[in-house]
């Protein structure tokens, strides 16, 4: 074994890849190092290449650890291996970037020697960056509330999906929350597949009244468990299934059957348990890209809510332009006060 500060090498797919300080201590209060992180990535690499394969994928660092602070990788980092490949992305602003796109599995490790917990990859795939192929499904409940409230709004998102011919897989977030995804066939834009996840959220609302809300302000949520349909706009994502999250046990996030979805513990599932948990029982999103759906149903109902009921554009997050159709992006009180 090396000795503590001496880096250790891995053979990843025919790439040598160096890990300095294989011991430090990641995770303090369980005693969790960066070795141990790298070889989760290393152990789950199959499902998450098809998690994070061929997409611009954001790189969520921790140079120091969980105790430390953390920043967003949107740029290729300098001095990246000539293996590691990128895609360029386009950002509201209009600006580019050349991103990580992961390949293969020796980029999941070399990033992990990088400090990386958490990988964050764009719903689109390099070949058609405007165009996203996954369809996501945010569902954050709120301070008040705790995963059993996010698992059952989920539960009403998944019969929504199933009521316009699609069909999600769950994961945890790794926190509280859930993630729903679906695969879609990458017919849409950024603009149309938000304006479908927000038609999905305004039929959630309606089926579980007092308990989730797409409301974007936070005022106005009430602590109901929130869908945030701002996740499905061009540059957010969400932390891919099988990423290690910045909490204190190293959670990971889950990819999970929707019937083990209903007895989950997020707790349960973390850098020690996840890998044995794929061995024993397999990728529960295995089956994810069999079939690709249409958006258009949710489109349909969009258009009906903005006919019907004069429920129209939602606020963008404050650093967009100004989006076509966009109502006044400023909180109740606030406009009313004014």
């Amino acid at each position: 074994m090396a000795k503590r500060g001496e880096a250790v090498e891995y053979e990843v797919g025919g790439r040598t890849v160096r890990v300095s300080n294989p011991d430090k201590v990641y995770f303090p209060e369980r005693g969790i190092t960066k070795r141990q992180v790298v070889e989760h990535y290393l152990d789950v690499a199959e499902p998450l290449m098809r998690a994070v394969g061929d997409r611009p994928t954001t790189l969520k660092r921790f140079v120091n650890g969980v105790t430390g602070e953390a920043f967003y990788a949107k740029r290729v980092p300098k001095g990246a291996p000539d293996w590691v490949q990128t895609a360029r992305i386009t950002f509201p602003s209009g600006r580019t970037a050349d991103e990580v796109c992961p390949t293969e599995p020796a980029v999941l490790a070399w990033a992990a020697n990088l400090g990386t917990f958490d990988f964050h990859p764009w719903p689109v795939r390099r070949a058609d960056v405007d165009h996203p192929d996954e369809l996501r499904i945010d569902v954050d409940p709120p301070d008040t509330a705790g995963f059993a409230d996010a698992v059952h709004v989920a539960g009403v998102v998944r019969e929504v999906l199933a009521d316009a011919g699609l069909v999600g897989y769950p994961k945890t977030s790794g926190g509280r929350g859930v993630h729903v995804l679906v695969r879609i066939r990458p017919e849409w834009d950024f603009v149309d597949v938000r304006h479908a996840v927000i038609a999905l959220g305004r039929e959630v609302e309606r089926r579980t009244p007092g308990r989730a809300t797409i409301a974007w302000w936070k005022e106005e949520r009430a602590g109901r468990v929130f869908l945030d349909y701002n996740q499905a706009a061009r540059d957010r994502t969400v932390a891919s299934a099988w990423s290690v999250r910045g909490t204190p046990r190293a959670t990971v996030s889950m990819p999970l059957t929707w019937e083990q979805l209903a007895d989950a513990d997020p707790d349960d599932f973390d850098v020690l348990t996840a890998a044995g948990l794929l061995a024993e029982y397999g990728d529960a999103h295995a089956g994810i890209d069999a079939e690709a759906f249409g958006i258009d149903a949710l489109l349909e109902a969009y258009a009906r809510d903005e006919r019907d009921h004069g429920l129209g554009e939602m606020p963008y997050p404050p650093d967009y332009p100004k989006m076509a159709g966009e109502p006044k992006r400023v909180q109740p009180s606030r406009a009313r006060d004014d």
